[in-house]
């Protein structure tokens, strides 16, 4: 299973300010669930941070994209080598639905549904503020995504930086001026 494995690997917009992506990705539900929820699975994806899991717990992220592949390809101009992210659990029912706000860049959503031996992961993710920060994100976790497929999947990811830059240059072609 990869990341081009249907659903369509590409996010889409259902709202003007509301990214949609999905993957499928190899079960059980519960172990998918621990890659979203537990700081150490998730790092290896995405971003660190201990979470108290309950709704209206705070928590922060910290992203060290760098560290998600092995090369990590050439990091953007503008991009440091850490960022951190304040955010908050906003609904909490395992091993289904997590979603939590992210203070400068919307509410994030992510779902899990049984399909066969398989998990479909929807991310939808709300309240982009503009054009640009929409096209970061939609190639972020278009990348991110592809490396939580192959971890879940015992594979080695592409490099994350050298994927993102192509895929904001797709997703700029792709996205409505």
């Amino acid at each position: 299973m990869n990341s081009t494995t249907k659903p369509d690997a590409y996010g889409s917009l259902p709202e003007p300010a509301t990214l949609k992506i999905q993957r499928l990705l190899p079960g059980p539900i519960e172990r998918i669930w621990a890659y979203l929820t537990d700081s150490e699975l998730r790092r290896k994806w995405m971003a660190a941070g201990d979470m108290d899991t309950k709704v209206g717990a705070p928590f922060e992220l910290v992203w060290r994209n760098d560290e998600l592949t092995d090369p990590p390809g050439e990091r953007p101009a503008g991009f440091g080598g850490e960022h951190r992210m304040q955010s908050r659990i906003t609904e909490f029912d395992p091993p289904r639905k997590l979603s939590i706000t992210w203070n400068s860049t919307g509410d994030v959503t992510f779902e899990l549904e049984p399909k066969g031996k398989g998990v479909l992961l929807t991310v939808t993710h709300r309240r982009f503020p503009d054009r640009a920060t929409l096209l970061k994100h939609m190639a972020g976790w278009h990348m991110h995504l592809d490396v939580l497929v192959a971890r879940a999947s015992g594979e080695e990811p592409a490099p994350f930086w050298d994927g993102w830059s192509g895929l904001m240059k797709e997703y700029d072609a792709r996205l409505p001026a």
